[in-house]
């Protein structure tokens, strides 16, 4: 088992031709992933070759999927055409689209994330500027490194790449069922509820490592949810205890005012609600092993 991405997926890639995408495809690839096609207007028709193996290029998402079955799609389209790259996937009602692409205007994600509620929300959209999702084992649909990990009964959901992958390889002699990248800007689609939902209904997800930063109340929300909602336990870390107050840090989404969104309100919700709360990620990945050992 596993949240939302498995060894039965079938993912194209909107954007695959250019730089990023050829880099990416490859190691997806590589980490057996089933990508079963590119998505360019202006190169459909055309195979591209990755070591031996050959992905044909569609027009559209709509052709794709009529040809391949794909229900993923994982987009590294240029900032400045992803809201129409979102919106094609969205109107092609493919169940999951994973937007990688950062410096998206506030606008747009707005604007594609409006048009998927209009839509019935038949797209579950992560990101965007996140580094995907992987079901180790299975599937690697993004730029998670495929090789730091192990399949386990750990499930992850984390605002920030690189502390996705530090979790991950903290805890890779345990290994996770799936990690999700949800991405820091101030509105994405996928949230930490949405991740700790579907981890609450996996059987074959024990514990869950929840991973949030300054900026916002995402993570106050997600303390309410576990509150009321998550049976497993769950262990965090909340990125940001020596930023200064009023600054913009990293993410778009990483500002404080006042006492309000500061790693300590927050880590002070979680545990209110249960959660243990590391200082670092190394002793949150600590936390975990304890209470798996138990």
């Amino acid at each position: 088992m596993a949240i939302w991405l498995n060894k039965d997926s079938k993912v194209i890639v909107q954007g695959m031709t250019g730089a990023t995408g050829m880099k990416h495809t490859k190691l997806m690839l590589g980490d057996g992933t089933s990508v079963v096609g590119g998505v360019n207007p202006r190169k459909a028709g055309q195979k591209v070759d990755f070591d031996g193996t050959e992905v044909p290029v569609f027009g559209t998402v709509k052709e794709a999927i009529e040809a391949t079955g794909a229900n993923v799609s994982v987009i590294f389209v240029p900032e400045k055409f992803t809201k129409d790259a979102v919106v094609e996937a969205i109107d092609a009602e493919i169940p999951l689209a994973v937007v990688i692409t950062e410096g998206i205007a506030v606008h747009d994600t707005a604007s594609f994330w409006a048009y998927a509620g209009k839509k019935g929300n038949k797209t579950r959209i992560i990101g965007p500027n996140c580094p995907g999702i992987i079901t180790p084992g299975q599937s690697n649909v993004g730029i998670i490194p495929g090789d730091i990990t192990k399949p386990g009964r750990i499930g992850l959901v984390s605002k920030s790449g690189t502390l996705t992958y530090q979790m991950m390889y903290e805890l890779r002699d345990i290994g996770f069922s799936t990690a999700v990248g949800i991405g820091g800007d101030p509105i994405i689609g996928t949230t930490h509820i949405d991740a700790l939902a579907a981890f609450q209904d996996d059987p074959d997800t024990d514990l869950i490592v929840m991973i949030g930063e300054i900026g916002g109340d995402a993570e106050e929300r997600a303390a309410a949810f576990i509150k009321e909602n998550v049976t497993k336990p769950v262990v965090g870390y909340v990125a940001g205890f020596t930023a200064p107050e009023g600054k913009t840090m990293g993410h778009a989404g990483a500002i404080v005012s006042g006492s309000s969104g500061t790693a300590q309100a927050k880590k002070e919700a979680l545990e209110a609600a249960g959660v243990k709360v590391g200082k670092t990620p190394t002793e949150t990945a600590k936390l975990a092993r304890e209470i798996l050992s138990a």
